[in-house]
Protein backbone atom coordinates (compact mmCIF):
# COMPACT_ATOMS: atom_id res chain seq x y z
CA UNK A 1 0.00 0.00 0.00
CA UNK A 2 0.92 3.88 -0.62
CA UNK A 3 -0.35 6.98 -0.14
CA UNK A 4 -1.88 8.42 -3.37
CA UNK A 5 1.01 12.16 -2.89
CA UNK A 6 3.49 9.19 -2.83
CA UNK A 7 2.26 8.04 -6.21
CA UNK A 8 1.75 11.58 -7.60
CA UNK A 9 2.39 15.02 -7.30
CA UNK A 10 -1.37 15.76 -4.91
CA UNK A 11 -1.95 17.22 -1.92
CA UNK A 12 -3.78 14.19 -0.88
CA UNK A 13 -2.47 11.45 1.49
CA UNK A 14 -5.00 8.76 0.88
CA UNK A 15 -4.50 5.18 1.57
CA UNK A 16 -4.21 3.50 -1.73
CA UNK A 17 -4.32 -0.45 -1.99
CA UNK A 18 -4.25 -1.21 -5.74
CA UNK A 19 -4.68 0.19 -9.10
CA UNK A 20 -7.42 -0.35 -11.62
CA UNK A 21 -8.84 0.51 -14.88
CA UNK A 22 -12.01 -1.69 -14.69
CA UNK A 23 -14.52 -0.28 -12.20
CA UNK A 24 -15.97 -3.34 -12.33
CA UNK A 25 -12.80 -4.87 -10.40
CA UNK A 26 -12.72 -1.99 -8.41
CA UNK A 27 -12.32 -3.30 -4.58
CA UNK A 28 -12.49 -0.83 -1.30
CA UNK A 29 -9.16 1.46 -1.09
CA UNK A 30 -8.68 0.99 -5.25
CA UNK A 31 -7.35 4.09 -7.44
CA UNK A 32 -9.45 3.98 -10.37
CA UNK A 33 -7.36 5.54 -13.50
CA UNK A 34 -9.82 6.57 -16.46
CA UNK A 35 -8.27 5.80 -19.36
CA UNK A 36 -9.32 5.16 -22.80
CA UNK A 37 -9.85 2.19 -24.21
CA UNK A 38 -10.57 1.01 -27.75
CA UNK A 39 -14.39 1.21 -27.43
CA UNK A 40 -14.56 2.90 -23.65
CA UNK A 41 -14.27 5.77 -22.11
CA UNK A 42 -13.67 4.71 -18.66
CA UNK A 43 -14.65 8.39 -17.47
CA UNK A 44 -17.79 6.85 -18.21
CA UNK A 45 -17.27 4.71 -15.39
CA UNK A 46 -16.47 6.43 -12.52
CA UNK A 47 -19.60 6.52 -10.43
CA UNK A 48 -19.61 2.72 -10.39
CA UNK A 49 -15.62 2.24 -9.63
CA UNK A 50 -17.18 5.21 -6.61
CA UNK A 51 -19.86 2.57 -5.43
CA UNK A 52 -17.51 -0.37 -5.67
CA UNK A 53 -14.96 1.59 -3.06
CA UNK A 54 -12.64 3.25 -5.17
CA UNK A 55 -10.82 5.48 -2.46
CA UNK A 56 -9.18 8.47 -5.39
CA UNK A 57 -9.86 8.89 -9.24
CA UNK A 58 -7.27 10.28 -11.89
CA UNK A 59 -8.85 11.77 -14.52
CA UNK A 60 -8.07 13.62 -17.87
CA UNK A 61 -11.54 15.32 -17.87
CA UNK A 62 -13.19 17.63 -15.80
CA UNK A 63 -15.58 15.40 -13.95
CA UNK A 64 -17.12 17.98 -11.25
CA UNK A 65 -16.65 17.27 -7.69
CA UNK A 66 -16.76 13.66 -6.40
CA UNK A 67 -16.77 12.24 -2.72
CA UNK A 68 -12.93 11.20 -3.09
CA UNK A 69 -10.65 12.82 -4.00
CA UNK A 70 -9.87 13.24 -8.03
CA UNK A 71 -6.45 14.05 -9.94
CA UNK A 72 -6.54 15.79 -13.16
CA UNK A 73 -3.51 14.88 -15.43
CA UNK A 74 -2.60 15.23 -19.32
CA UNK A 75 -2.94 11.87 -20.14
CA UNK A 76 -4.31 8.83 -17.80
CA UNK A 77 -3.45 6.07 -20.19
CA UNK A 78 0.43 7.45 -20.48
CA UNK A 79 -0.07 8.13 -16.61
CA UNK A 80 -1.02 4.56 -15.91
CA UNK A 81 2.22 2.93 -16.25
CA UNK A 82 4.23 5.37 -14.77
CA UNK A 83 1.90 4.63 -11.19
CA UNK A 84 2.31 0.94 -11.40
CA UNK A 85 5.63 1.25 -11.30
CA UNK A 86 5.79 3.05 -8.41
CA UNK A 87 3.13 1.64 -6.63
CA UNK A 88 4.45 -1.74 -7.22
CA UNK A 89 8.32 -0.50 -5.86
CA UNK A 90 9.76 -1.18 -9.90
CA UNK A 91 9.29 -4.87 -10.09
CA UNK A 92 10.40 -4.85 -14.12
CA UNK A 93 13.61 -3.71 -13.19
CA UNK A 94 14.29 -6.58 -11.05
CA UNK A 95 13.58 -8.56 -13.80
CA UNK A 96 15.61 -9.25 -17.28
CA UNK A 97 12.84 -8.58 -19.33
CA UNK A 98 12.76 -9.99 -23.08
CA UNK A 99 9.86 -9.28 -25.54
CA UNK A 100 8.72 -10.94 -28.20
CA UNK A 101 7.05 -9.26 -31.19
CA UNK A 102 5.63 -10.12 -34.82
CA UNK A 103 2.41 -11.16 -36.16
CA UNK A 104 2.63 -14.81 -35.61
CA UNK A 105 4.51 -17.10 -33.57
CA UNK A 106 5.23 -15.07 -31.04
CA UNK A 107 2.85 -17.25 -28.01
CA UNK A 108 5.39 -20.23 -29.45
CA UNK A 109 8.46 -18.76 -29.74
CA UNK A 110 8.03 -17.17 -26.02
CA UNK A 111 7.19 -20.49 -24.53
CA UNK A 112 10.45 -21.63 -26.33
CA UNK A 113 12.34 -19.23 -24.86
CA UNK A 114 10.53 -20.10 -21.33
CA UNK A 115 11.58 -23.92 -21.56
CA UNK A 116 14.96 -23.35 -22.58
CA UNK A 117 15.85 -20.69 -19.65
CA UNK A 118 13.81 -22.75 -17.42
CA UNK A 119 10.02 -22.02 -15.46
CA UNK A 120 12.12 -21.53 -12.02
CA UNK A 121 14.29 -18.78 -13.54
CA UNK A 122 12.19 -17.44 -16.41
CA UNK A 123 8.05 -16.16 -16.28
CA UNK A 124 6.19 -16.19 -19.32
CA UNK A 125 3.27 -13.74 -19.94
CA UNK A 126 1.18 -13.85 -23.24
CA UNK A 127 -1.51 -15.30 -25.01
CA UNK A 128 -1.48 -18.85 -22.87
CA UNK A 129 -1.79 -16.71 -19.34
CA UNK A 130 1.35 -16.23 -17.37
CA UNK A 131 2.72 -18.83 -15.64
CA UNK A 132 6.12 -20.39 -14.21
CA UNK A 133 7.03 -22.86 -11.87
CA UNK A 134 5.29 -22.21 -8.86
CA UNK A 135 1.81 -21.02 -10.60
CA UNK A 136 0.10 -20.84 -13.95
CA UNK A 137 -3.09 -18.31 -14.30
CA UNK A 138 -4.74 -16.75 -17.15
CA UNK A 139 -4.25 -12.84 -18.41
CA UNK A 140 -6.78 -10.47 -20.01
CA UNK A 141 -5.12 -9.71 -23.16
CA UNK A 142 -1.79 -11.19 -24.85
CA UNK A 143 -0.08 -8.11 -23.60
CA UNK A 144 -2.09 -7.32 -20.11
CA UNK A 145 -3.00 -3.94 -19.35
CA UNK A 146 -0.85 -1.91 -17.79
CA UNK A 147 -2.46 -2.26 -14.25
CA UNK A 148 -1.98 -5.59 -14.45
CA UNK A 149 1.39 -6.11 -15.78
CA UNK A 150 2.84 -4.73 -12.91
CA UNK A 151 1.03 -7.03 -10.58
CA UNK A 152 2.16 -9.71 -13.10
CA UNK A 153 5.69 -8.60 -12.60
CA UNK A 154 5.71 -8.29 -8.75
CA UNK A 155 4.13 -11.82 -8.85
CA UNK A 156 7.40 -13.16 -10.55
CA UNK A 157 9.90 -11.32 -8.53
CA UNK A 158 8.22 -12.84 -4.89
CA UNK A 159 8.18 -16.46 -7.54
CA UNK A 160 11.82 -15.95 -7.04
CA UNK A 161 11.86 -15.85 -10.83
CA UNK A 162 14.79 -13.26 -12.49
CA UNK A 163 13.58 -13.59 -16.43
CA UNK A 164 10.24 -12.24 -17.85
CA UNK A 165 9.62 -13.50 -21.53
CA UNK A 166 6.54 -11.42 -22.73
CA UNK A 167 4.54 -11.00 -25.72
CA UNK A 168 3.95 -7.57 -26.67
CA UNK A 169 1.65 -6.75 -28.93
CA UNK A 170 1.18 -3.59 -31.53
CA UNK A 171 -2.02 -2.76 -29.66
CA UNK A 172 0.07 -2.69 -26.31
CA UNK A 173 2.47 -0.03 -27.61
CA UNK A 174 -0.31 1.99 -29.78
CA UNK A 175 -1.81 2.62 -26.18
CA UNK A 176 1.34 3.05 -24.41
CA UNK A 177 1.24 0.07 -21.86
CA UNK A 178 4.64 -0.60 -22.10
CA UNK A 179 5.82 3.05 -22.40
CA UNK A 180 7.94 2.32 -18.90
CA UNK A 181 9.61 -0.84 -19.89
CA UNK A 182 13.34 -1.59 -21.12
CA UNK A 183 14.19 -4.77 -22.77
CA UNK A 184 17.64 -6.91 -22.80
CA UNK A 185 16.69 -8.80 -25.53
CA UNK A 186 13.73 -8.35 -28.31
CA UNK A 187 13.19 -10.72 -30.95
CA UNK A 188 11.03 -10.52 -34.11
CA UNK A 189 9.17 -13.45 -35.89
CA UNK A 190 7.41 -11.98 -38.77
CA UNK A 191 5.36 -8.85 -40.04
CA UNK A 192 2.22 -9.12 -42.22
CA UNK A 193 -0.63 -7.08 -42.03
CA UNK A 194 -2.96 -6.94 -39.13
CA UNK A 195 -5.41 -4.87 -36.95
CA UNK A 196 -5.59 -2.58 -39.55
CA UNK A 197 -8.62 -1.95 -37.96
CA UNK A 198 -6.29 -0.07 -34.75
CA UNK A 199 -3.71 1.73 -36.72
CA UNK A 200 -5.32 2.66 -39.41
CA UNK A 201 -2.81 1.51 -41.82
CA UNK A 202 -0.05 -0.65 -42.24
CA UNK A 203 2.82 1.49 -42.29
CA UNK A 204 1.17 2.66 -38.73
CA UNK A 205 1.18 -1.01 -37.71
CA UNK A 206 4.66 -1.73 -38.92
CA UNK A 207 5.85 1.52 -36.94
CA UNK A 208 4.39 -0.33 -33.80
CA UNK A 209 5.84 -3.27 -34.49
CA UNK A 210 9.47 -1.43 -34.44
CA UNK A 211 8.69 0.54 -31.38
CA UNK A 212 9.89 -2.57 -29.25
CA UNK A 213 12.97 -2.06 -30.39
CA UNK A 214 13.32 1.60 -29.09
CA UNK A 215 13.21 0.03 -25.64
CA UNK A 216 15.86 -2.32 -26.13
CA UNK A 217 18.66 -1.22 -23.39
CA UNK A 218 21.96 0.17 -24.42
CA UNK A 219 23.66 -3.24 -23.57
CA UNK A 220 20.81 -5.01 -24.82
CA UNK A 221 20.40 -6.82 -28.15
CA UNK A 222 17.24 -7.44 -30.71
CA UNK A 223 17.03 -10.56 -32.66
CA UNK A 224 15.67 -10.01 -36.27
CA UNK A 225 14.45 -12.29 -38.86
CA UNK A 226 16.45 -12.06 -42.32
CA UNK A 227 14.00 -13.86 -44.02
CA UNK A 228 11.01 -11.84 -43.06
CA UNK A 229 10.52 -9.25 -45.83
CA UNK A 230 10.23 -6.41 -43.83
CA UNK A 231 13.23 -7.32 -42.30
CA UNK A 232 15.38 -4.12 -44.27
CA UNK A 233 12.38 -1.50 -42.36
CA UNK A 234 12.48 -3.24 -38.86
CA UNK A 235 16.64 -3.26 -38.74
CA UNK A 236 16.22 0.36 -39.84
CA UNK A 237 14.84 1.07 -35.90
CA UNK A 238 17.17 -0.73 -33.99
CA UNK A 239 19.87 1.08 -32.63
CA UNK A 240 22.09 -1.23 -31.08
CA UNK A 241 23.42 -4.91 -31.49
CA UNK A 242 21.88 -7.05 -33.95
CA UNK A 243 21.34 -10.62 -34.00
CA UNK A 244 19.98 -12.32 -36.77
CA UNK A 245 18.42 -15.74 -37.99
CA UNK A 246 17.20 -17.28 -41.17
CA UNK A 247 18.72 -19.54 -44.34
CA UNK A 248 21.36 -17.42 -45.26
CA UNK A 249 24.91 -18.60 -43.96
CA UNK A 250 25.34 -14.62 -43.18
CA UNK A 251 23.33 -14.91 -39.93
CA UNK A 252 24.27 -15.25 -36.43
CA UNK A 253 22.15 -18.60 -36.56
CA UNK A 254 21.88 -20.14 -39.59
CA UNK A 255 19.18 -22.51 -40.33
CA UNK A 256 21.22 -25.18 -42.36
CA UNK A 257 18.69 -27.83 -43.25
CA UNK A 258 15.65 -29.06 -41.87
CA UNK A 259 13.37 -32.34 -42.16
CA UNK A 260 9.82 -32.67 -41.12
CA UNK A 261 8.90 -36.57 -40.07
CA UNK A 262 5.56 -36.74 -38.47
CA UNK A 263 6.24 -36.60 -34.91
CA UNK A 264 9.34 -34.58 -34.89
CA UNK A 265 11.79 -32.18 -36.87
CA UNK A 266 15.44 -32.68 -37.37
CA UNK A 267 17.14 -29.46 -37.87
CA UNK A 268 20.47 -28.31 -38.55
CA UNK A 269 21.62 -24.91 -37.21
CA UNK A 270 24.85 -23.07 -37.67
CA UNK A 271 25.99 -21.18 -35.34
CA UNK A 272 29.65 -19.68 -34.34
CA UNK A 273 30.94 -22.08 -37.09
CA UNK A 274 29.51 -25.07 -35.26
CA UNK A 275 27.16 -27.49 -36.55
CA UNK A 276 24.32 -28.41 -34.38
CA UNK A 277 22.36 -31.40 -35.22
CA UNK A 278 18.98 -30.89 -33.49
CA UNK A 279 15.76 -32.88 -32.84
CA UNK A 280 12.63 -30.93 -31.80
CA UNK A 281 9.36 -32.12 -31.04
CA UNK A 282 7.80 -28.87 -32.67
CA UNK A 283 6.09 -29.58 -36.49
CA UNK A 284 6.25 -27.19 -39.47
CA UNK A 285 8.35 -24.57 -41.28
CA UNK A 286 7.37 -21.99 -38.92
CA UNK A 287 8.33 -23.74 -35.58
CA UNK A 288 11.85 -24.05 -37.40
CA UNK A 289 11.92 -20.06 -37.68
CA UNK A 290 10.03 -19.76 -33.85
CA UNK A 291 13.08 -22.23 -32.53
CA UNK A 292 15.74 -20.26 -34.00
CA UNK A 293 14.67 -16.83 -32.96
CA UNK A 294 14.14 -18.53 -29.29
CA UNK A 295 17.52 -20.28 -29.27
CA UNK A 296 19.34 -16.96 -30.56
CA UNK A 297 17.73 -14.66 -28.22
CA UNK A 298 18.56 -16.90 -25.22
CA UNK A 299 21.96 -16.83 -26.59
CA UNK A 300 22.30 -13.29 -26.45
CA UNK A 301 20.90 -13.17 -22.62
CA UNK A 302 24.08 -15.15 -22.18
CA UNK A 303 23.10 -18.64 -21.96
CA UNK A 304 25.69 -21.52 -23.62
CA UNK A 305 24.33 -22.99 -26.53
CA UNK A 306 25.10 -26.45 -25.78
CA UNK A 307 23.47 -26.46 -22.31
CA UNK A 308 20.37 -25.49 -23.51
CA UNK A 309 19.97 -27.27 -26.58
CA UNK A 310 19.05 -30.55 -24.31
CA UNK A 311 15.75 -28.68 -22.93
CA UNK A 312 14.45 -28.70 -26.48
CA UNK A 313 12.81 -31.93 -25.95
CA UNK A 314 10.88 -30.56 -23.27
CA UNK A 315 8.85 -28.18 -25.25
CA UNK A 316 5.28 -28.54 -25.17
CA UNK A 317 2.74 -25.28 -26.35
CA UNK A 318 -0.48 -25.53 -25.49
CA UNK A 319 -3.54 -24.66 -28.23
CA UNK A 320 -0.41 -24.85 -30.98
CA UNK A 321 -0.91 -28.21 -33.04
CA UNK A 322 -2.52 -29.83 -30.28
CA UNK A 323 -4.24 -32.86 -31.84
CA UNK A 324 -7.43 -34.89 -29.58
CA UNK A 325 -6.83 -37.75 -27.89
CA UNK A 326 -7.31 -41.03 -30.02
CA UNK A 327 -10.39 -42.68 -28.69
CA UNK A 328 -10.59 -45.31 -31.83
CA UNK A 329 -11.63 -42.62 -35.00
CA UNK A 330 -9.68 -43.22 -37.67
CA UNK A 331 -8.96 -39.51 -38.90
CA UNK A 332 -7.37 -37.13 -37.29
CA UNK A 333 -8.64 -33.58 -35.18
CA UNK A 334 -6.54 -31.07 -34.00
CA UNK A 335 -6.80 -27.60 -32.16
CA UNK A 336 -4.74 -25.02 -33.15
CA UNK A 337 -4.37 -20.92 -32.63
CA UNK A 338 -3.75 -19.82 -36.14
CA UNK A 339 -6.39 -16.79 -37.02
CA UNK A 340 -4.51 -15.14 -39.24
CA UNK A 341 -3.74 -15.37 -43.28
CA UNK A 342 -0.11 -15.90 -43.29
CA UNK A 343 -0.43 -18.10 -39.73
CA UNK A 344 -3.46 -20.08 -41.37
CA UNK A 345 -1.17 -20.39 -44.57
CA UNK A 346 1.79 -21.84 -42.63
CA UNK A 347 -0.45 -24.12 -40.76
CA UNK A 348 -2.64 -25.21 -44.19
CA UNK A 349 1.33 -25.98 -46.12
CA UNK A 350 2.36 -28.23 -43.29
CA UNK A 351 -0.83 -30.14 -43.07
CA UNK A 352 -0.68 -30.51 -47.17
CA UNK A 353 2.75 -32.51 -46.40
CA UNK A 354 0.74 -34.80 -44.50
CA UNK A 355 -0.55 -38.60 -45.53
CA UNK A 356 -4.12 -37.68 -45.41
CA UNK A 357 -7.22 -37.96 -47.17
CA UNK A 358 -8.64 -34.35 -46.84
CA UNK A 359 -8.71 -31.77 -44.65
CA UNK A 360 -11.77 -30.15 -43.08
CA UNK A 361 -11.26 -26.43 -41.22
CA UNK A 362 -13.47 -25.02 -38.64
CA UNK A 363 -13.10 -21.07 -38.43
CA UNK A 364 -14.64 -17.87 -37.59
CA UNK A 365 -12.78 -14.14 -37.22
CA UNK A 366 -13.34 -11.83 -34.64
CA UNK A 367 -15.75 -9.07 -33.97
CA UNK A 368 -15.02 -5.63 -34.16
CA UNK A 369 -11.04 -6.29 -34.99
CA UNK A 370 -9.51 -5.89 -38.31
CA UNK A 371 -12.51 -6.72 -40.82
CA UNK A 372 -10.12 -6.21 -43.75
CA UNK A 373 -8.21 -9.40 -43.19
CA UNK A 374 -11.85 -11.48 -42.91
CA UNK A 375 -12.07 -12.28 -46.81
CA UNK A 376 -8.28 -12.85 -46.85
CA UNK A 377 -9.23 -15.58 -44.27
CA UNK A 378 -11.99 -16.94 -45.73
CA UNK A 379 -10.04 -17.05 -49.57
CA UNK A 380 -6.88 -18.48 -48.13
CA UNK A 381 -8.96 -21.50 -45.83
CA UNK A 382 -10.36 -22.14 -49.41
CA UNK A 383 -7.89 -22.23 -51.75
CA UNK A 384 -5.78 -24.66 -49.44
CA UNK A 385 -8.10 -27.03 -47.48
CA UNK A 386 -10.66 -29.12 -48.58
CA UNK A 387 -13.85 -28.07 -46.92
CA UNK A 388 -13.94 -25.37 -44.61
CA UNK A 389 -17.33 -24.64 -42.75
CA UNK A 390 -17.60 -21.14 -41.17
CA UNK A 391 -18.77 -20.05 -37.98
CA UNK A 392 -18.49 -17.29 -35.47
CA UNK A 393 -15.63 -16.46 -33.39
CA UNK A 394 -15.46 -14.46 -30.67
CA UNK A 395 -18.42 -11.92 -33.00
CA UNK A 396 -19.04 -9.32 -29.75
CA UNK A 397 -21.33 -6.87 -30.71
CA UNK A 398 -21.33 -8.05 -34.57
CA UNK A 399 -23.88 -10.17 -36.17
CA UNK A 400 -21.86 -13.12 -37.05
CA UNK A 401 -23.54 -13.67 -40.25
CA UNK A 402 -22.32 -10.43 -41.48
CA UNK A 403 -18.66 -11.45 -40.40
CA UNK A 404 -19.01 -14.65 -41.96
CA UNK A 405 -20.46 -12.47 -44.71
CA UNK A 406 -17.59 -10.68 -45.13
CA UNK A 407 -15.44 -13.84 -44.92
CA UNK A 408 -16.75 -15.75 -48.02
CA UNK A 409 -17.44 -12.67 -50.03
CA UNK A 410 -13.91 -13.74 -52.37
CA UNK A 411 -14.36 -16.88 -52.56
CA UNK A 412 -15.58 -18.30 -56.00
CA UNK A 413 -16.12 -21.70 -55.55
CA UNK A 414 -19.09 -21.70 -53.27
CA UNK A 415 -19.00 -25.36 -52.64
CA UNK A 416 -15.69 -25.48 -51.04
CA UNK A 417 -17.60 -23.95 -47.65
CA UNK A 418 -20.58 -24.32 -45.27
CA UNK A 419 -21.89 -21.95 -42.97
CA UNK A 420 -22.83 -23.46 -39.78
CA UNK A 421 -23.09 -20.51 -37.25
CA UNK A 422 -23.31 -22.01 -33.93
CA UNK A 423 -19.64 -22.85 -33.31
CA UNK A 424 -20.08 -26.26 -31.36
CA UNK A 425 -22.29 -26.68 -33.95
CA UNK A 426 -19.83 -26.36 -36.65
CA UNK A 427 -17.48 -28.84 -34.62
CA UNK A 428 -19.49 -31.38 -34.83
CA UNK A 429 -20.62 -31.02 -38.23
CA UNK A 430 -16.72 -30.94 -39.32
CA UNK A 431 -16.49 -34.31 -36.80
CA UNK A 432 -19.48 -36.10 -38.12
CA UNK A 433 -18.27 -35.69 -41.78
CA UNK A 434 -15.18 -36.42 -41.03
CA UNK A 435 -13.85 -39.75 -43.03
CA UNK A 436 -11.11 -42.05 -42.43
CA UNK A 437 -7.70 -40.28 -42.75
CA UNK A 438 -9.13 -36.94 -42.76
CA UNK A 439 -8.03 -34.14 -40.71
CA UNK A 440 -10.37 -31.76 -38.91
CA UNK A 441 -8.57 -28.45 -37.93
CA UNK A 442 -10.60 -26.60 -35.56
CA UNK A 443 -8.33 -23.08 -35.91
CA UNK A 444 -8.24 -19.35 -34.32
CA UNK A 445 -9.14 -19.59 -30.51
CA UNK A 446 -6.02 -22.41 -29.52
CA UNK A 447 -7.17 -23.42 -25.85
CA UNK A 448 -8.48 -20.38 -24.88
CA UNK A 449 -11.71 -20.83 -22.73
CA UNK A 450 -13.93 -17.93 -23.86
CA UNK A 451 -16.26 -16.52 -26.37
CA UNK A 452 -17.48 -12.77 -26.55
CA UNK A 453 -20.71 -12.82 -27.73
CA UNK A 454 -23.35 -9.68 -28.03
CA UNK A 455 -24.90 -10.49 -24.49
CA UNK A 456 -21.78 -11.22 -22.54
CA UNK A 457 -18.71 -13.36 -22.60
CA UNK A 458 -19.50 -17.49 -22.24
CA UNK A 459 -17.17 -20.34 -21.46
CA UNK A 460 -16.18 -22.24 -24.69
CA UNK A 461 -13.25 -24.41 -25.00
CA UNK A 462 -12.71 -25.60 -28.67
CA UNK A 463 -10.90 -28.58 -27.19
CA UNK A 464 -13.49 -29.61 -24.73
CA UNK A 465 -16.22 -29.11 -27.75
CA UNK A 466 -14.25 -31.36 -29.95
CA UNK A 467 -14.07 -33.90 -27.45
CA UNK A 468 -17.73 -34.36 -26.17
CA UNK A 469 -18.56 -34.42 -29.90
CA UNK A 470 -15.74 -36.84 -30.67
CA UNK A 471 -17.20 -39.57 -28.43
CA UNK A 472 -20.91 -38.73 -29.07
CA UNK A 473 -20.10 -39.87 -32.60
CA UNK A 474 -17.68 -42.60 -31.29
CA UNK A 475 -20.84 -44.40 -29.61
CA UNK A 476 -23.27 -44.20 -32.48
Amino acid sequence: MKKLNELIDCEYDTLIKGIKMNSKEIEPGDLFLCTMGVTRDRHDFIDDAIKNGASAIVVSKDVGKKDVPVVKVDDTNKMLPILCKKFYDNPDEKLTLISVGGTDGKTSTATIIQTLIGSDKCGYIGTNGRSCAKFKKDVNNTTPDTDKLYMYFDEFVKAGCKYTVMETSSEAYFRHRLDTLSYQSGVITNITSEHLNIHGSFENYLECKCMQFKRIKKDGTSILNKDDKHYDEVRKACTGKVLTYGKDKSNDLCISSYTIKPNKTEIKFVYNKKEYNIESPLLGDFNVYNLAAAILTVISLGFDIDKIIPNIKDISISGRLDVLEDIGQDFTVMVDYAHTPNGIKNLLDFVNTLDINRSIVVIGQAGERDYLKRPIVGKTVCDNADHAIFCYEDPRSEDPKDIIDMIVKDVKDKSKYEIVIDRSKAIKKAIDIAKKDDIVLILGKGNETYEKLKDGTIYFNDEEEAMKHLKARMKK
